[in-house]
């Protein structure tokens, strides 16, 4: 009785996919998450503000949805269109007290690179195959202080977001 248990128990766990890079940065900063608006689907663009020390700002487009810009408005606006059905699948960049370089990898093998080559490196990718970036989180102020990377598949629940 024990092994037929046990057994209904292994075949009704699910596997896991959600994972989670990060946090990358200094300690400053009033904490953000863009965990709701990844229900508006996937992410479609990105707007990073820079200056010539800093990633200033972020704000990104899930679905047909822009989210509210976190960290600071100076520097200079630069903007990532992705096509349809393409996802990050990597992210690294560079930081000190605050994020300094963000570079994005796409699964079409485009490269999308921001700020100074200055600071600590990092390197953020999911753990689990086939699984891509979802949303951001961290902590901004004046600049972006932190950030951090959660990747998973795209939900059933969310046709627009399905490849």
């Amino acid at each position: 009785m024990f092994c037929f248990t046990l057994l209904a128990l292994l075949c009704c766990v699910q596997p896991r996919s959600s994972s989670y890079s990060g946090e990358y940065g200094g300690g400053g900063g009033k904490r953000f998450s863009h965990s709701g608006n990844q229900l508006d689907g996937p992410i479609t663009a990105i707007r990073i503000r820079v200056n010539q020390w800093y990633i200033v700002g972020l704000q990104v487009r899930y679905g047909t949805t822009w989210t509210d810009l976190v960290g600071g408005t100076s520097g200079d606006l630069e903007e990532i269109f992705l096509h349809p059905g393409e996802s990050i699948i990597q992210v690294s960049g560079k930081y000190k007290r605050y994020v300094r370089k963000l570079v994005f990898v796409t699964d079409k093998g485009r490269y999308f690179p921001f700020g100074q080559d200055i600071g600590t490196s990092f390197n953020a990718a999911p753990l689990y195959p086939g699984t891509v970036l979802r949303y951001f989180s961290g902590r901004s102020g004046s600049v972006i202080d932190a950030i951090g990377f959660h990747w998973d598949y795209y939900s059933d629940s969310c046709p627009s977001c399905k490849k």
